[in-house]
């Protein structure tokens, strides 16, 4: 990580208040403590404890960042930082010449401390550089000390919030305090670098990012007073971005001046002509994976297609099989219907004929009825009647239990017939007996009124009473 929290911003100065972009001074110092020879076997030295030694020893002063940078037998190196440079001899003041002691080891472990050089290029490497080489035409921009090569810079200090990446427009206004710029280039914006970088070229500088947190940049200035500027406002700095909610981030950004043409004309054509291959080859990537998907997809419809025609055939087969089915069903149900409507007529024809027959049989006893004219014949027609009862019993009996062995429905319907049949013979033999009474009853009237008028009766008459 090359980022901190800061919260003391006394010696930064602004760089872009827009931004709310500083920069701040590093403050770190080297650490040196001598170590004493391990005599016992095992024995070992804690550089965390040395540490903490130290820390105490800087107390109430603190350290922002304290690591070993290097560790042998003979000494541990530590690598000190703190917020303020001014502190930075308050700290050495502290340290330099001093003694700590440390558990199991007799004698005392010498401090030696100093500020902390920084490498970074000075007017002098740059002029030599480009006045020494002979591939470089100074004449040429690009070719000449007028480009800054940053790297580690972190991607949220330079991030537009509405594109939500790193913004070629905030870099510029940052870095035209210093002059008038010529060119910018991020090269984490080109998507295609990465594989112009895969194509081997010489000239181009891989580039990492950073996880997405830190990117690089060129910044080529037009006039050399403009790079110059730049390189001493940034020698030995951090980039402090001071954030909405008040807290300070301080970034370790390494600078230098760039040494391999990246800006020149030749680089910037040589780039860009490897963009049109990489975009020609990538068009042509695209066609074959357009192509290739046109393929997958006909072959898929047709497959479709084909389970389509599948089903559509096994559709027409169950379509047929219902149509069957439903045609026998139809067939079935068309028999079925003739058998009851055959049924149905044998029924009415049977009741025809019983009703005929019970029509006969009433007529038939109507005239065995008028036939009787005497009380001599009485007795025959009881016995006859008798013998049509019994008959027409039997035959309703035997009627009867065919008719309810096939429909029990009309069993009721024939059991009011025969109640009618009943009925009507009642009447009809109460009506002959009335008649016949009355005729015996004008014969006694008869006779008695012979009788009164003195005649003499040779026989006697026979009085027949009403039935009750």
């Amino acid at each position: 990580m090359n980022t901190s929290l800061i919260s003391d911003l006394s010696d930064a100065t602004p760089i872009c208040q827009a931004l709310k972009l500083y920069l701040k001074p590093i403050a770190k110092l080297n650490i040196c403590v001598a170590l004493p020879k391990l005599k016992a076997p095992g024995q070992t030295i804690s550089n965390w404890e040395v540490m903490e030694k130290i820390k105490f020893m800087c107390s109430p002063h603190q350290f922002t960042l304290l690591r070993v940078t290097k560790s042998t037998l003979d000494f541990v190196r530590f690598e000190g930082e703190t917020e303020n440079k001014n502190l930075l001899s308050n700290f050495i003041t502290l340290l330099d010449g001093k003694h700590i002691k440390l558990s199991g080891f007799p004698v005392l472990l010498k401090i030696s401390c100093g500020e902390s050089k920084h490498s970074f290029p000075t007017r002098h490497d740059w002029d030599s550089f480009f006045r020494d080489s002979k591939d470089f035409d100074e004449t040429q921009p690009g070719e000449r000390p007028d480009t800054v090569h940053l790297t580690n810079i972190p991607c949220k200090f330079f991030t537009d919030k509405k594109t939500q990446s790193v913004s070629e427009e905030l870099i510029k206004i940052t870095f035209l305090s210093f002059g008038e710029i010529r060119n910018i280039d991020v090269p984490m914006l080109d998507p295609y670098r990465s594989d112009t970088l895969a194509t081997g070229v010489s000239n181009f500088q891989t580039f990492s990012y950073g996880s997405r947190l830190n990117f690089e940049m060129y910044v080529q200035f037009k006039e050399y007073i403009g790079f110059a500027k730049c390189m001493n406002a940034l020698k030995g700095m951090k980039l402090v971005a001071k954030e909405s909610d008040g807290k300070a981030v301080a970034a370790t950004i390494k600078v230098t001046f760039d040494c391999t043409k990246h800006l020149s004309a030749q680089s910037i054509a040589h780039r860009l002509q490897e963009k049109r291959k990489i975009e020609k080859l990538q068009r042509e990537r695209e066609e074959e994976k357009r192509k290739e998907r046109e393929l997958i997809q006909k072959k898929a419809d047709e497959e479709k297609q084909r389970e389509l025609d599948l089903l559509k055939e096994q559709e027409e087969r169950r379509r047929k099989r219902e149509e069957k089915r439903r045609r026998k069903k139809k067939e079935k149900k068309e028999q079925e219907e003739a058998a009851r409507l055959s049924l149905r007529i044998a029924m009415e024809e049977r009741k025809l004929l019983l009703a005929q027959r019970k029509l006969e049989s009433i007529r038939l006893l109507s005239e065995l009825l008028d036939r009787v004219k005497a009380d001599a014949q009485q007795a025959e027609v009881e016995k006859l009647e008798r013998e049509i009862a019994r008959k027409a019993e039997e035959e309703r009996r035997k009627k009867m239990e065919e008719e309810r062995k096939r429909m029990e429905k009309e069993e009721k319907k024939r059991e009011k017939l025969r109640r009618k049949e009943l009925e009507m013979k009642s009447r009809l033999l109460k009506r002959k007996l009335e008649e016949d009474y009355k005729k015996g009853e004008k014969r006694r009237k008869n006779a008695i009124r012979k009788l009164n008028h003195g005649k003499s009766l040779s026989s006697a008459v026979v009085v027949t009473s009403p039935p009750s």
